[in-house]
């Protein structure tokens, strides 16, 4: 980082001429250093005043009468050679929020004839996330991944070897990986954990490859390895439809600081059978766009939040019904909406961060996840951040033993 730090300053210095004898209106901003920002790989946004300019004015020492008048802008001019180290500059090392989401709607609007279906769904990205580290490996046939759970594959299985693979495949580009999914979000619960952390891996991918391709691109393949993956690079809510990968980006029509728990009990819903099992004539028959229409205008609640997948889950594990109607039932007031996220098994309960009192007395119960978590969403140009909790003592996250 120091040479690129050089290289900028040296640019920015000024050759010292006779008889300049009057700079104005001149700040000069200070530097630091460099951070991943963006498509940039190695931009900070240079920080000055409003009163950027310095102007340089020469007099004839004998006569006084000015003769030249030179304004230089200096904000603009370092703003263009950071843009030329992004460019020359590499990265090696990169960590990135890998969140997950929730379908706060899910309809299923029809059987395809290639034998998956038809859906439509308000999607959003929530605060939930895993943590991805990425570094470059010196190898140039093999990517390495570690976890710090157990069960979770390392290898070609995993989405995102199947993603940076991807990446390879279409762009050529060579760089191989070492990777360290440090995980949050559990398995088989209807959160999209696994296609966040691909469209993760192909947003780092390109990070280290200059951003060679844009994040249509990025997008458009993702799809061909994962149907929720291509979600993730809308902004953070979208209004989905095909198999999911056909993503409709739409302003949050929720308010984003809405507090929800998610409730995931130990058992998972295996995404094949909850669909092996459902049956298109007890599907609701609403309009999607009609329930997206009314929590735009009304907000979350009971009647809006309809997840077709709902009655297949509930017979691959029973449990489940049970578990949402006591959640329902124990937070009657405390919350606007309970309802299963994806294929399941979590349960949301959006209005309120605080779980039921039952999932912490019951022993039913010990094994459960639990964790709040609020909607978020991602600028153009940059990936998804980790919020900051602004009240660290009502935070908390209770994981499967």
């Amino acid at each position: 980082m120091a040479s690129s730090s050089h290289f900028l300053c040296s640019h920015a210095s000024y050759n010292h001429k006779p008889h300049l004898n009057s700079f104005t209106n001149a700040t000069v901003p200070q530097f630091s250093s460099f951070k991943p920002h963006g498509s940039s790989s190695f931009r900070k946004k240079i920080q000055s005043s409003r009163n950027h300019l310095i102007r340089a004015t020469a007099s004839d020492s004998t006569t006084g009468r000015k003769q030249l008048e030179v304004v230089y802008d200096l904000e603009n001019k370092l703003n263009k050679l950071a843009d030329e180290v992004d460019r020359e500059a590499g990265i090696s090392r990169l960590t990135l929020f890998s969140p997950c989401k929730i379908n706060v709607f899910l309809r299923i609007t029809g059987k395809r004839a290639d034998g998956f279906h038809d859906l439509a769904s308000l999607f959003h990205v929530i605060s939930l996330g895993d943590k991805i580290k990425f570094s470059l490996s010196p190898s140039k046939s093999t990517d390495r991944l570690s976890t710090n759970v157990p069960g979770v594959p390392l290898d070609e299985r995993n989405l995102i070897i199947k993603a940076l693979n991807l990446f390879r495949k279409k762009t050529g580009i060579d760089n191989h990986f070492w990777i360290h999914l440090d995980k949050k979000v559990p398995t088989g619960a209807g959160l999209g954990g696994g296609s966040s952390n691909a469209a993760t891996a192909l947003w780092a991918a390109n990070q280290f490859s200059g951003c060679v391709a844009s994040e249509k691109d990025l997008q458009e393949w993702s799809g061909e390895i994962g149907s929720d993956i291509p979600f993730f690079f809308s902004h953070g809510a979208a209004y989905c439809t095909g198999r999911g990968e056909v993503v409709e980006d739409i302003l949050p029509p929720v308010p984003l600081d809405l507090p929800m728990v998610l409730i995931k009990p130990q058992e998972a819903c295996p995404t094949g059978e909850v669909y092996k099992r459902l049956r298109m004539d007890q599907t609701s028959q609403i309009d999607p766009l009609v329930l997206l229409e009314k929590i735009s205008k009304g907000g979350i609640s009971p009647d809006a939040c309809v997840n077709d997948l709902e009655p297949p889950a509930f017979e691959v594990v029973p449990s489940l019904k049970r578990l949402k109607q006591r959640i329902a039932a124990a937070g009657r007031g405390q919350y606007d909406a309970v309802f299963m996220s994806g294929s399941g098994s979590t349960i949301v309960g959006v209005g309120s961060p605080d779980p039921p009192q039952f999932v912490y007395d019951d022993d039913e119960y010990k094994n459960i996840f639990l964790s709040e978590a609020k909607f978020i969403t991602r600028s153009a140009g940059q990936w998804y951040s980790e919020p900051l909790s602004t009240d660290e003592s009502t935070s908390f996250e209770k994981h499967v033993e």
